[in-house]
């Protein structure tokens, strides 16, 4: 038995569309089981809630913006033995979000370490955090243009509005003042409103000498690394492990 179209426009005015689609199967499962008008009930309403729940998670993974969507199981740990697994699973529940912490990951190229940033995002996504990955360069690119077109607030608003901000490959090149003044402002805007993720081939000491001020360097270090959970990253480039074999020649 199909919704009638009276029942389909007032699912739709109730935002519960989803219903209409599985009633029909659901019907025919409560008859061959006969269910109890509250168990189908129970049913279909558990159906409104998963399928909500899974149109969430597909929007916060289109709007996080991932390079590739890489999840925390795919991680190979042992590439990596200065790493404590359990310490990336706890972070992988997303409590760092809830508690507005954030997490550095440093080390060479090709580590993992944009890898293990996207994870956690996509994780943090699947637990209902709004989340947005950027390169570093991009994120500078985009508010030098937003200076020139007068939109700079607007596009500022668009790093400090989702619950997890991941920055990728901080640090390659030394700071303008302009990008040091804009990356204070984010981490200062931020440092109680939601959490970063930064990855960097250089460890956090080596950060200030990237700053033209020291000033702004300090209040920035201090904002950001003392809060947040230290992850150094040493181990066989991932990049290296993932080419093609070379046919041996004589």
């Amino acid at each position: 038995m199909r919704p009638s179209p009276a029942m389909q426009l007032t699912l739709k005015s109730l935002r519960l569309s989803g219903i209409a689609e599985s009633l029909e199967v659901r019907l025919e499962q409560a008859r061959e089981s006969s269910l109890g008008y509250m168990e189908f009930l129970q049913t279909i309403l558990q159906d409104e809630v998963e399928r909500r729940h899974a149109s969430g998670v597909q929007r916060r993974l289109k709007q996080a913006a991932f390079q590739e969507h890489k999840a925390i199981e795919e991680f190979d740990f042992t590439a990596l033995p200065g790493i404590n697994p359990k310490e990336i699973k706890d972070l992988a529940t997303g409590m760092f979000i809830e508690r507005k912490e954030h997490i550095i990951l440093y080390g060479p190229p090709g580590t993992g370490k944009t890898h293990l940033a996207q994870a956690l995002g996509n994780r943090g996504c699947r637990s209902g955090y709004t989340t947005l990955f950027v390169t570093a360069a991009k994120l500078f690119r985009k508010l030098a243009t937003a200076r020139i077109e007068n939109s700079y607030e607007e596009t500022m608003r668009t790093f400090l509005k989702p619950q997890l901000l991941i920055i990728d490959d901080l640090g390659l090149t030394a700071f303008t003042q302009e990008q040091t003044e804009a990356f204070y402002e984010i981490v200062a805007e931020r440092h109680h409103t939601g959490s970063i993720v930064i990855t960097s081939n250089r460890p956090p000491g080596d950060w200030p000498g990237l700053f033209p001020d020291l000033v702004l360097a300090n209040s920035l270090m201090d904002r950001l690394a003392h809060k947040a959970h230290h992850l150094p990253m040493k181990g066989e480039s991932y990049r290296k492990r993932g080419r093609p074999q070379q046919a041996v020649t004589n």
